[in-house]
């Protein structure tokens, strides 16, 4: 594939991207309310789950590893239901605290492998770079939600 025929795709996918988001509804509210949400469950998978926020994407596999790392176990369902059984093991602060660490470690490692691939593939920075910054961007709000739920 010639290296024009990539930047007019990407210009493509901009210009398409823009057009979709004119109502504003593709951007994430930089300082949304949590309580905003029907559900503390759906405020939390809205900010941790979805890739396009939090820079990081979280499979079944990864929320299997973090239930059974902050305590839980779990079998193998679709996500959200995965995530729903996930915050159904934390309704208390300590065991929400667990699940927080447990989260913001399994972050950090996919980070650290954005990081690596960054180093190794230079041009792969304006890939990675966003991720890292909304990975980091979302374990910032990891002690609002818990001030927010169980203050």
């Amino acid at each position: 594939m010639n290296p024009n025929d990539i930047k007019d795709l990407r210009k493509e996918f901009e210009a398409f991207t823009q057009a979709e988001c004119m109502d504003g509804s593709c951007e994430t509210e930089e300082g949304a309310d949590l309580k905003d949400y029907p559900s503390y469950t759906e405020a939390l998978y809205a900010k941790l789950v979805a890739p396009s926020v939090s820079g990081i994407y979280i499979s079944r596999w990864d929320i299997k590893d973090i239930a059974l790392e902050a305590g839980d176990s779990m079998a193998i369902h679709p996500r959200k239901r995965m995530f729903e059984l996930l915050m159904k093991f934390a309704t208390s602060k300590e065991n929400m605290q667990l699940v927080l660490d447990a989260l913001e470690k399994h972050m950090e490692e996919k980070i650290a492998i954005y990081t690596e691939l960054m180093q190794s593939f230079p041009a792969s920075s304006e890939i990675f770079q966003p991720k890292i910054d909304k990975g980091r961007k979302t374990m910032k709000l990891f002690p609002q939600i818990i001030e927010e739920y169980f203050a």
